[in-house]
């Protein structure tokens, strides 16, 4: 090693030291090196790990599963986990039912449920991370951010992720939560009001009163993040709002959009992609104009045959939906979020649907990818693989789609809809009158148009700060957000080749130089906010 070399690599150690004991002004330019030291902070033994995680089981490093015998054949996918395994406690809070009405319920409470590290936290002194949970098992939340983590030791934050009423075990009513009239207790103003009081509390539990609070989420966490800082500018200090839609789910803009820049990721794959996708539904209208339903259901190796107008309906959702998840997790690496992805699906996708001649085929084994990620399903029930509801994105699975279905009747709107025009996918036409006969006969409610504008401000955010949107030109939220910084305080970061909040992921070596400059940015950004806090307090 020269002379030179030693001087150098004696700066940038010093320089990490430094950083992971406290260093508020962001990280430090070296990323492998910090990925590194970070990686061995994070990562704790199997046996901590299973025992915190209630022995949640995680796949094995480039485990490919056995396949079974079935009705088509590809090639397995190998997945390999790379977000870090946080040391997390979890602990339950217990949470007024209803904020907002002091007859209905009393002073009843519930327990909610969150997450808790203080790995990296100097006590009464480092800030507070508080991730705002959105529509899901606040683990998978966790094991998917590991930014926060990376960021938390460098700034030696406190860490808390907080699980959102009526989603994983953080049930008001237990089994009857989704009954009428218990679920109507599901509302943003009441989830926001929880983590409001959650913090307010903890923080007096912990003895840390002057603590700045910086609050994250990402896609409807990144919504409540945005409105916690504009609800609750006296608690949080400042939000990272990572893929965001505040706008398109507040009913503003094109309800084409959204399918519109779906197919745009194929697209610019390959244009000959967007052909093959078109033509392979092509096919299937078709058919179905023809009443061919057996060679449909044997085209698409359907556990059923289909046979109605609903049938089709429900077909077409569930391919179209596949590609959704697709476009939104379009990761350079493998990742096991919202079900098992292979690395960049988006290309794995096209290779497929360009590999054979059969494009019925082609799209079932394309939209295999998302449904038969293991190989061991020997056909597709259309109606347990996905469940159509008031969102045409998806609502998921279990109990937590039933939460997601009602606050999409109620005031998060998303009108989106295909049309084979501007998308290439077949016409599926969701209208706001569609939605109101679809909500009234399943939850009884009426959406109410507008409501999020009317709350949280749409787009008149100007006296609003402290708020950073970020957005992955691969993410097919990204247009329903904030694309432009508003000021010097609302500040938009756009991340080419960047997925769905791809910036809240844990760093990866395979990760697009992008995403390494927006955390960069944002955790520079951040460390100022807690040291402009720390200011005013003394």
């Amino acid at each position: 090693m020269t002379f030179k070399m030693a001087i150098r690599h004696f700066i940038f150690s010093f320089t990490l030291i430094v950083c992971l004991n406290g260093c508020t002004s962001g990280f430090p330019n070296k990323q492998s090196a910090l990925k590194k030291l970070t990686d061995a902070l994070l990562i704790r033994s199997p046996e901590e790990f299973n025992s915190v995680f209630n022995q949640r089981e995680s796949a094995k490093d480039n485990e490919v599963p056995k396949r079974t015998k079935s009705t088509w054949s590809k090639n397995a996918v190998s997945r390999v986990k790379t977000d870090p395994q946080p040391s997390f406690k979890e602990e339950y809070f217990t949470q007024v039912l209803d904020h907002f009405n002091f007859n209905s319920n009393g002073n009843g409470t519930f327990n909610q449920r969150y997450l808790i590290s203080n790995q990296y936290w100097k006590k009464g002194h480092g800030p507070i991370f508080f991730y705002t949970g959105n529509e899901g098992d606040i683990f998978e939340f966790a094991l998917n951010s590991g930014f926060i983590l990376e960021l938390a030791a460098v700034q030696g934050a406190l860490v808390i992720f907080a699980e959102h009423r009526y989603y994983g075990k953080s049930l008001p009513f237990g089994d009857e939560s989704f009954s009428i009239p218990q679920v109507g207790l599901l509302t943003v103003e009441q989830a926001l009001a929880d983590y409001a009081l959650m913090i307010t509390e903890l923080k007096a539990q912990q003895g840390c009163q002057e603590c700045p609070v910086i609050v994250f989420g990402g896609s409807y966490g990144g919504m409540l993040s945005v409105y916690m800082r504009l609800r609750y500018p006296n608690i949080v200090t400042g939000a990272l709002a990572a893929s965001a839609p505040i706008l398109s789910t507040a009913g503003m803009g094109d309800p084409r959009q959204f399918f519109q820049d779906v197919t745009a990721d194929f697209k610019q794959y390959s244009p000959l992609c967007m052909d093959a996708v078109r033509g392979a539904f092509r096919q299937l209208e078709e058919l179905a104009e023809r009443g061919d339903y057996e060679r449909i259901q044997s085209g698409f190796s359907l556990c059923q045959t289909p046979a109605t107008a609903k049938d089709m309906r429900q077909l077409k959702g569930f391919l179209r939906n596949a590609f959704t998840l697709m476009a939104m997790l379009d990761y350079p690496y493998s990742t096991h979020f919202m079900g098992s992805m292979p690395a960049n699906p988006v290309k794995v996708a096209c290779d497929t649907m360009l590999s054979g001649a059969d494009l019925l085929h082609a799209l079932r084994d394309t939209v295999g990818i998302v449904y038969n990620s293991t190989g061991e399903l020997s056909c597709f029930d259309l109606y347990s693989l996905y469940v159509e509801c008031a969102d045409p994105t998806g609502c998921g699975l279990g109990s937590n789609s039933l939460a997601w279905d009602y606050q999409a009747c109620t005031e998060i709107e998303m009108c989106y809809e295909s049309n084979n025009v501007t998308d290439m996918f077949p016409p599926l036409p969701f209208t706001e009158q569609d939605r109101a006969r679809y909500c009234a006969q399943r939850w009884g409610v009426v959406p109410r148009p507008g409501w999020l504008k009317t709350q949280y401000w749409g787009d008149a955010l100007s006296t609003a700060s402290n708020i950073i949107f970020s957005n992955g030109d691969l993410d097919p939220w990204a247009n329903g957000g904030i694309r432009k910084s508003l000021s010097s305080s609302l500040i938009a970061i756009n991340i080419s080749d960047g997925a769905h909040h791809l910036d809240l992921r844990a760093s990866n070596e395979a990760d697009p130089q992008s995403v390494v400059l927006a955390r960069q940015k944002e955790a520079e950004i951040i460390g100022k906010w807690v040291e402009m806090e720390r200011r005013k307090s003394l």
